[in-house]
């Protein structure tokens, strides 16, 4: 070895030492950001400040600080319209009603990952929750078969588990269909008045959710 190389790898051995150490001193989400997804999460609860919007806040900001790109869509609070059954829309073109589930398709179709977070509403998913999935019908044909992830997040009052199961049958049966791979649920039962849920662990799952992404 000549001088010159000497002193060349004696100057480049302490830098690939420190820059070792800065990467490894960095927060997880910074050394994660290459996989980072775009997240749609849809609330279905009229509540700002009901339960399952609490659960949807928490796995946002889990989802964030893991690096992901979050855009919240509050069906309780846009004017959506229910399918009407025309199919004009072929299952995969512009459908007739123009309301504000135009802000929402393209998302769901660039989307990596969907979020479904509901109350339970006489054993069923929110009627405004139901009513944009029942507009998938037109994205159909961009969303089939196109592998995506997706998690529930869903309140009710009662305690019984059995009565849990009509909602998360749905679920299954969408995950099944569309062939999107489900990577969680927070199920949190027992909670009714607004804010109650502040009080259990569900916030802190529904955090980890996504923050373990």
């Amino acid at each position: 070895m000549n001088r010159r190389q000497f002193i060349t790898g004696s100057v480049a051995a302490p830098a690939t030492a420190a820059l070792a150490k800065v990467a490894a001193a960095l927060p997880q989400n910074e050394t994660t950001k290459t996989n980072a997804m775009k997240i749609v999460v849809l609330t279905g609860s009229p509540r700002k400040n009901g339960n399952s919007n609490h659960l949807a806040e928490q796995f946002i900001k889990g989802a964030q600080e893991a690096g992901h790109e979050v855009f919240r869509f509050d069906s309780a609070f846009q004017k959506v319209e229910g399918c009407m059954a025309c199919n004009r829309c072929g299952m995969d073109g512009p459908c007739v009603l123009k309301d504000d589930f135009e802000l929402v398709r393209p998302r769901l179709v660039e989307a990596d990952m969907v979020v479904f977070a509901t109350p339970m509403y006489y054993f069923g998913i929110s009627a405004q929750l139901k009513k944009v999935i029942d507009r998938f019908y037109a994205i159909n044909g961009q969303i089939k078969g196109v592998h995506k992830k997706a998690a529930l997040l869903m309140t009710y009052a009662d305690t019984a588990k059995e009565e849990a199961e009509p909602i998360l049958l749905h679920y299954r049966t969408l995950m099944n269909y569309l062939g999107w791979e489900s990577v969680g649920t927070v199920i949190a039962p027992g909670v009714w008045t607004a804010g109650s849920i502040r009080n259990t662990s569900y916030p802190q799952q529904a955090y980890q959710l996504g923050r373990n992404l």
